[in-house]
């Protein structure tokens, strides 16, 4: 039976079992403990922020970085659009109203420019939004500066969604730690993962401790369980923070192997007829957390759905890039500014295996394949069209 290459594993490494052994050793199994701090930590550390509490998963840190900028019920937040889905829930879950923001060329990220145009136009209206999430998608981070510099300008909070971009940089800093807030995610098809997990850092250590309350049920100080504001049970446990303890020891490891995947991809794919892929901006190093590229099917020979489908025949998992938020069902009542460029990069965008225990042979099973594609399909279109001049001839 031929073996499964799947899009992103998980990829452990030495440590992370004597991490969780010593959680066991010690009972400590339970939300909260030695590793937990341990974590948030060596997490500080290794990008640059001042404060972090660790937390279930991405979402569950988002939902709380809304709530922590006063998100709520009416307020208009804008949000980048080409992102997974999880960007944008909590903003429903707390009442409030997305409005997209489109990609540019440079990133994929959301488009400064554009930002900068409807904030202008939002203020002399007087309905500036409540907050901006921006998504540093696929391990690249946005063009960080001139969205901080209009954000400031019109006070309006920052939060970074650095879900998929752990181990990227922006001018030498890790974005996720410029905005009032950031979060992370340690889900399963991470760069790292605890399985499932997440973090949110700020340099505001008020914040932060209002995140370790609020995520472990809103528990007033009191001998008695207390209650005067509603909580979560989002916090995570020493176990998993135990994996995440180890996981951080190999992040530049992980980010080395990601980084040399899209090398050889690059090297094997970039001189077939059509493919295009996703830059590295000039500002920062991107983790290629997923290898991202475009076919225009006019001089590849096929599209990306007929090149996805043909790879799924043959055990390997490809995906569309994200399709945009504002082209999702759910959102179909939302506002967008722009969206053209992520509906064409959707249109057009592959995601190819890129995880950090792909072997070699993985690897050159996948550009194999891509290649019998490519080839196949311009045969097909020839013989098609010789056909068809014959039967034209004929008719003469």
């Amino acid at each position: 039976m031929t073996k499964p290459i799947l899009l992103s594993t998980p990829h452990l490494g030495d440590r992370e079992l004597e991490f969780v052994k010593e959680a066991f050793d010690t009972n400590w199994i339970a939300p909260v403990g030695p590793h937990v701090d341990a974590f948030e930590q060596e997490f500080c550390e290794v990008v640059g922020a001042r404060y972090a509490a660790a937390v279930s998963s991405g979402t569950a840190a988002l939902h709380l970085a809304l709530q922590l900028v006063d998100v709520g019920s009416g307020d208009e937040v804008f949000c980048s659009t080409l992102t997974f889905v999880a960007t944008a829930n909590p903003i429903i879950y707390l009442g409030a109203k997305p409005v997209f923001v489109d990609s540019d060329r440079t990133s994929w990220n959301m488009n400064p420019d554009l930002l900068r145009e409807a904030l202008d136009r939002r203020a002399q209206v007087g309905k500036l939004p409540k907050a901006i999430v921006l998504v540093h998608l696929y391990g690249q981070s946005a063009d960080i500066a001139p969205i901080v510099e209009e954000c400031d300008r019109y006070s309006v909070p920052l939060i970074e969604d650095a879900a998929e971009s752990l181990g990227a940089t922006y001018k030498g800093r890790s974005p996720g730690t410029f905005g009032k807030v950031g979060i992370y995610s340690f889900n399963g098809n991470k760069i790292i993962t605890t399985s499932g997990g997440g973090m949110l850092v700020s340099d505001d250590p008020n914040l932060v401790e209002k995140t370790r309350f609020l995520a472990t049920q809103a528990r007033d100080p009191a001998p008695h369980y207390q209650h005067s504001q509603i909580g979560y049970n989002y916090r995570l446990s020493n176990v998993l923070a135990g994996i995440g303890r180890g996981q951080l020891c190999v992040l530049e490891d992980r980010v080395a192997a990601r980084r040399h995947n899209f090398e050889i991809y690059q090297q094997a794919l970039s001189n077939l007829p059509g493919i295009t892929f996703m830059p590295e901006a000039s500002f920062g190093r991107a983790t290629r957390w997923l290898t991202c590229l475009t076919i225009d099917p006019a001089t590849f020979g096929a599209d990306r759905e007929q090149v996805r489908l043909a790879l799924a025949n043959k055990q390997i998992e490809a995906r569309p890039v994200w399709k945009p938020l504002h082209l999702q069902p759910v959102f179909a009542e939302c506002e967008s500014i722009g969206g053209a460029i992520a509906q064409d990069l959707f249109e057009h965008g592959l995601c190819l295996p890129s995880g950090s225990n792909l072997t070699s042979e993985d690897l050159e099973r996948v550009i194999q394949s891509i290649t019998e594609i490519h080839y196949s399909s311009v045969k097909s279109q020839v013989i098609k069209g010789y056909s068809t001049s014959a039967k034209a001839e004929r008719k003469r």
